[in-house]
């Protein structure tokens, strides 16, 4: 299997309008959010320095900051999710440190993190082993990193069925699904891609599991 450590399109972050798009639709993930961020939350110390990769409009990150003393900073390319996202934090009356930055060359500090998460972003990043290479960087020793993202396998109907789970209108669901057929899962990878790629870069290695439609990825350093 040939490792993927570049892709040939530029992935480019959303702005504008489709930004903002995302942005009021993904709101409506609410409770999958609050979910993830409990789940979470039980296995990390309250003091817990935690980076999120590919935020968008934030919502995670701030379901995380609700959970504990954590220091939460998100990392995203786009411009406009990074305004989004501070707006809804200060909103949400939580302090994050939102900043604009590429997954692939951090402006971040070595082991500053205790925990990473990057959720259903994985897929759209150009050079993924060069992200995770930089993940591993910029967490400190023991720390861990989670990837939640689409798996190449998910049938359509797995899709689908996901997709009326949330309440999106007629108009959005389609939407969803045809950019779910024709863009995403295209750019999703397998579990087997998922293990080379954790085997070529600074990890080493990845614990991967099934979960729904998509994968999680543990990856630990040592």
């Amino acid at each position: 299997m040939q490792i993927i450590h570049e892709k040939g399109y530029k992935g480019m972050g959303m702005e504008g309008r489709t930004a903002h798009w995302y942005a009021k639709n993904t709101a409506k993930d609410t409770e999958e959010f609050r979910s993830l961020a409990a789940r979470l939350s039980r296995k990390l110390p309250s003091d817990s320095r935690i980076l999120e990769v590919a935020p968008g409009p934030g919502y995670l990150s701030i379901e995380l900051a609700k959970r504990g003393h954590y220091a939460v900073t998100g990392l995203d390319v786009s411009k406009t999710f990074v305004e989004i996202a501070k707006k809804n934090a200060a909103e949400a009356s939580v302090e994050i440190d939102f900043r604009q930055g590429n997954a692939s060359a951090m402006p971040l500090s070595d082991d500053t993190f205790d925990f990473i998460v990057c959720r259903a972003a994985f897929k759209n990043f150009s050079q993924p082993v060069a992200a995770m290479n930089e993940m591993y960087r910029v967490l400190k020793r023991g720390g861990s990193a989670l990837i939640i993202d689409l798996r190449k396998s998910a049938s359509l109907e797995d899709i689908d069925s996901y997709i009326k789970s949330v309440d999106l209108g007629w108009m959005n669901s389609l939407i969803y699904r045809l950019t779910f057929r024709f863009l995403l899962l295209p750019r999703a990878y397998s579990k087997e891609s998922f293990m080379e790629m954790a085997s070529s870069s600074s990890f080493g290695e990845a614990a991967i599991q099934e979960s729904g439609i998509g994968l999680e990825i543990t990856l630990r350093k040592g």
